[in-house]
């Protein structure tokens, strides 16, 4: 009993320091897990063999170190240039399209790589087109958030629930969750154009000058490039036939950044590749897990999963319903991820309630209901996501810093809209 209550509080208190941002959450995530092992809760072996996800760990640095490269090229941003090109230096048709290509990059890349990648680009466009850059970096937020929802490479949040559910491949993220995002991006892009079209108005000078702007003095290694693609698009097909080779897609995507590092055009590429890594979130991730393995050996999830029983009754219509909204709004409040963390062992502790695989179809449900709301809500608010918290911090350092009621006002009634949607999409798919 001591035992259930001590990691309890110690799992709320680091919860609540990570919330307030007043140390750094890397370190209180480790601090955290230290205390759980030193007082006997669980032990360090278990918890390196049991309870830390290394597929998830192993996933990430990998698609890392891809987008790594990718950043050395100037691939991104001679993208993103003829981009703002083709929307003839209009700068509301720039801000659809830079949303546009973002989404889509996310899908493929994760959102937080994409973000780092397109808001320099941004700031240096909207400069020349002397705009404010605030609209179009909400919107690209907003967009990649909702991109990366489609794929299980696309964020964070959807690698972790995919690792942990061998089911859950590259293809069953793509056919089910990629339908219902380009609906949703349509329409969250319909809402940007009607709340920025008055304040985005053309300019004929400011346009030709953007047109003057020669893309390919952005590439940087022509040569790194095409390897960067070719590895990309191996890695790609890898994981849509990934079920067919029997290969994990965690494997996949570092036996990617390997070949990539071992044919790149320099040394010191790869050097740089790994600058990209973001080792701070790695060992997050690490000390989280080890957390909720905490929570887990005393028996919480447990608990927890049988009360959500008692609540629901087993209707699994319902349970999706609170996963949904539960996991949007606890996303738009709280870090994502670490809620992402908890309710993977959660949904797996109902589904044994219920006597069910967690590979069936009922519970199936519950996954892409928990990869729909939680990956949703982080677009309410800026500290939904650690993308939005990244762009935020990028955009305060170039003097062009947006508040949280900022963000709130654009962000929270597309993420409205976006769970409307999504409930709609998971009712009449699942439960029709």
């Amino acid at each position: 009993m001591l035992q259930t209550w001590l990691a309890l509080i110690i799992f709320l208190v680091v919860y609540a320091i990570i919330i307030s941002e007043k140390i750094n959450r890397t370190l209180i995530a480790l601090i955290g897990a230290a205390l759980l092992i030193i007082l006997g809760i669980t032990d360090l072996q278990l918890a390196f063999t049991q309870y830390i996800e290394w597929r998830t760990i192993t996933l990430l640095a990998g698609m890392m170190i891809l987008g790594g490269f990718i950043q050395q090229t100037g691939l991104f941003q001679y993208a993103a240039v003829r981009t703002a090109k083709a929307a003839k230096g209009h700068p509301l048709r720039i801000l659809i399209f830079l949303s546009i290509l973002a989404a889509v990059a996310s899908t493929v890349l994760d959102n937080i790589t994409t973000i780092l990648l397109v808001v320099p680009i941004t700031l240096s466009i909207t400069r020349i087109i002397q705009v404010n850059p605030v609209p179009f970096l909400l919107a690209e937020i907003i967009a990649s958030n909702i991109g990366g929802t489609a794929s299980l490479i696309g964020n964070p949040l959807n690698m972790m629930i995919g690792t942990a559910n061998p089911h859950l491949t590259f293809n069953a993220f793509i056919l089910n969750l990629a339908p219902i995002v380009v609906i949703i991006l349509a329409a969250a892009l319909i809402f940007l154009y009607l709340v920025y079209k008055k304040q985005l108005k053309p300019d004929p000078k400011i346009q030709a000058k953007l047109l003057t702007i020669k893309e390919r003095e952005f590439i940087q290694d022509p040569s790194l490039i095409k390897k960067s693609v070719i590895v990309l698009a191996l890695t790609l097909l890898a994981f849509i036939f990934h079920t067919f080779i029997q290969v994990e897609p965690a494997a996949i995507a570092i036996a990617g950044a390997i070949l990539l590092m071992l044919i790149g055009t320099k040394r010191q590429s790869a050097h740089k590749a790994f600058e990209h890594v973001d080792w701070a979130a790695l060992l997050f991730f690490v000390g989280l897990f080890a957390l909720v393995g905490g929570l887990q050996e005393v028996g919480i999830i447990r608990n927890l999963a049988q009360k959500a029983l008692e609540i629901t009754q087993g209707d699994m219509e319902y349970a999706s319903i609170l996963m949904l909204w539960g996991s949007a709004f606890a996303s738009a409040t709280v870090d994502n991820i670490p809620f992402v963390v908890t309710m993977i062992p959660f949904i797996k502790e109902m589904a044994d309630g219920l006597g069910l695989a967690v590979d069936s179809s009922q519970i199936t449900t519950l996954w892409w209901s928990l990869a729909l709301g939680s990956c949703l809500g982080g677009n309410a608010t800026m500290i939904g996501a650690s993308a939005n918290l990244i762009a935020a911090g990028m955009a305060a350092k170039e003097g062009k810093s947006f508040s949280y009621w900022e963000f709130l006002k654009v962000g929270a009634p597309i993420t409205l809209i976006s769970l409307v949607i999504a409930q709609v999409y998971v009712y009449l798919r699942y439960f029709i």
